[in-house]
């Protein structure tokens, strides 16, 4: 950085002429250079003093008459003699040389006396503007602290007020979820002081017929103990009157007999009126189409064996019909692969479906080959169900649809669809236990008949049968699909009896009702698939009975029954399908839809 230096303000030596050269005949360095090379000629000036003297020496020789070499100046050997007027002009040019050396310029102290002045102000000017600079940077420094505290603090306020909302949104979330959790508790205490009323009512029961039986007891040992005393006092009365206790005896015979005509009256009574109840029940069930377990696997069975045996084995013996039917299945299976939770899709594959069974137009199918492709309808839902519902059950609810359709558009195919039911399913279906023989009374040929009349397939994954939970899923899948036709109302006329929402009903009451099927692993899956699908909805229908039912399921799965036996038994299975059970009924009882 360079400072212009102000000149001082002494006044300026005058000199006669300009000097172009030192007193020694030298041009001036002071002329020629820069500020900066006169500063440091300044200090140079003993070397140019030499300097000049020797150069001197050969400029003025007009003024000195000194020899040209300097060398000739020194003090000469000791025999070199001069003469006195030589040894004077020495003396007079040394000390003509040692004045010129002490010369003093007035013009040139002047110019160092300004060059320091002028360092000195410039020197007092850079440190001013070097401290007003400080200065404004300190000013800077200070308002951007106040700029940063501001921003800071306007920060803070922000955190604060965040975490104030923050901390009422939780405090509004423990709130809410204290008021579910103890509306869940008092649902809960509900629910268990009506467990406990059930079981104190269960108990009176049982009091009330142990009480029965110990009366019963009681008249009996007092029978025998009158019977013993009128034997005794019948010895003795023939001991002591053998008339008398003739008499007696006749007596006792008439009364003997007298009592047997009266248990038989009352026996014959019993058994009118055992008659005329059984009588009205099966009119009831006859108007309420309500048949027993065994009635409905035999309607089944005997439907399943008619279609496999008149039409389908017709159609595989007749090549043209076979064809034909061939045809149909391939246009069958791609429908029912193409179908989606859509209801336009669920439409119009629905009806694509019918136009193949049924063509609306051109000729229909013959009866054989109408029987053998509703069966293949039938049998493409189903498969379709065990592929599909096993991975996502959201899917049976629009395969339900169209088999709900078709059930109600498709003649015969009600009682086929069923049939097939009772084939993928075996008794699970009605629900009943495989009897020991079929339909016509023939026992089972072997084990593997019984197995497959039984629903149970070989394994997809491996050799040999499948699993009890590849069992238990494919089934459950099937019977999700059932359900949800169960579900649906229809709008114009009832479906076939099978698929009728009392029907949901029936299947609990036989299901609690028979132990072998409680036993069963796979019953705890289904259970849970009914009440996932219908559980909700049947409580808005039978109300109270209802809650009833729910309450035997969960005696079955947490306490047991018959001396402890839990629904499923002791299965890892049969266990993980208890929980879903009971995770289906505290949905229930919470009022909470399945997704």
């Amino acid at each position: 950085m360079r400072f212009s230096a102000p000149r001082s303000v002494s006044p300026s030596p005058v000199r006669g002429r300009p000097r172009n050269s030192s007193t020694f005949g030298l041009q001036s360095d002071s002329d020629s250079e820069e500020y900066e090379s006169e500063l440091e000629s300044s200090f140079d000036d003993s070397d140019d003093d030499a300097v000049s003297i020797a150069s001197s020496t050969s400029s003025n020789s007009s003024s000195f008459l000194l020899v040209s070499d300097i060398n000739k100046l020194s003090l000469r050997p000791r025999h070199i003699t001069r003469t006195s007027l030589e040894e004077r002009q020495i003396e007079d040019t040394i000390a003509a040389i040692r004045l010129r050396t002490r010369h003093y310029d007035p013009y040139e102290e002047w110019e160092k006396e300004t060059r320091k002045d002028s360092f000195k102000t410039a020197r007092k000017d850079f440190s001013t503007a070097q401290s007003q600079l400080h200065d404004a940077h300190e000013r800077l420094r200070r308002a951007d602290e106040e700029k940063r505290a501001a921003a800071h603090t306007a920060e803070l306020a922000e955190v604060k007020t965040v975490l104030d909302r923050m901390r009422q949104h939780q405090q509004e979330v423990e709130k809410k979820l204290m008021d579910a959790l103890k509306h869940r508790e008092k649902q809960l205490w509900n629910w268990i002081e009506a467990a406990i009323k059930l079981e104190e009512d269960k108990a009176t029961k049982r009091l009330e017929e142990e009480r029965k039986v110990r009366e019963e007891e009681e008249r009996k040992r007092k029978e025998a103990e009158l019977k013993r005393r009128l034997a005794e006092e019948k010895r003795i009365q023939e001991e002591a009157a053998k008339k008398k206790a003739e008499e007696e005896k006749k007596r006792q015979e008439e009364e003997a007999e007298r009592q047997e005509k009266e248990a038989e009256e009352r026996r014959q009574k019993l058994e009118k009126e055992r008659r005329e109840q059984e009588k009205e029940l099966g009119e009831l069930r006859e108007l309420l189409n309500f048949a027993p377990p065994d009635e409905d696997w035999r309607v089944a069975r005997t439907d399943l064996l008619n279609v496999k045996s008149n039409p389908l084995k017709f159609v595989k013996s007749n090549k043209q019909l076979k064809a034909t039917w061939g045809t149909i299945r391939r246009q069958i299976v791609p429908k029912i692969g193409q179908l989606t939770n859509d209801p336009a899709a669920i439409s119009r594959i629905s009806r694509q479906l019918i136009e193949i069974i049924r063509p609306a137009q051109g000729p229909q199918h013959e009866p054989a080959i109408y029987f053998a492709a509703c069966s293949s309808l039938a049998k493409a839902i189903l498969l379709q169900a065990e592929t599909e519902v096993t991975a996502e059950k959201r899917s049976a609810a629009p395969l339900a649809q169209v088999a709900f359709t078709l059930l109600d558009t498709l003649e015969h195919f009600p009682s086929i669809f069923c049939a097939k039911l009772l084939q993928r399913c075996g008794g699970w279906l009605i629900p009943i236990v495989v009897p020991g023989k079929d339909v016509d009374g023939r026992p089972w040929t072997d084990k593997d008949e019984r197995i497959k009349v039984s629903g149970i397939r070989k394994s997809t994954s491996g050799e040999g049968l499948e699993t009890t939970e590849e069992y238990s899923n494919r089934v459950s899948a099937i019977m999700r699909v059932y359900f949800h036709i169960l579900k649906i109302r229809p709008t114009e006329k009832p479906l076939h009896p099978m698929f009728q929402l009392p029907r949901f009903w029936t299947w609990f009451a036989r299901m609690t009702s028979d132990t072998r099927l409680l036993q069963d692993p796979v019953a705890p899956q289904l259970i849970y698939t009914g009440l996932d699908v219908l559980g909700l909805e049947a409580m808005d229908i039978w109300g109270q009975q209802w809650i009833k039912m729910l309450a035997l399921i969960h005696e079955g799965v947490t306490t047991g029954y018959d001396n402890g036996n839990v629904i499923g038994g002791l299965t890892t299975e049969g266990a993980a399908a208890r929980t879903r059970v009971l995770v289906a009924l505290e949905n229930i009882m919470n009022g909470v839809q399945s997704s």
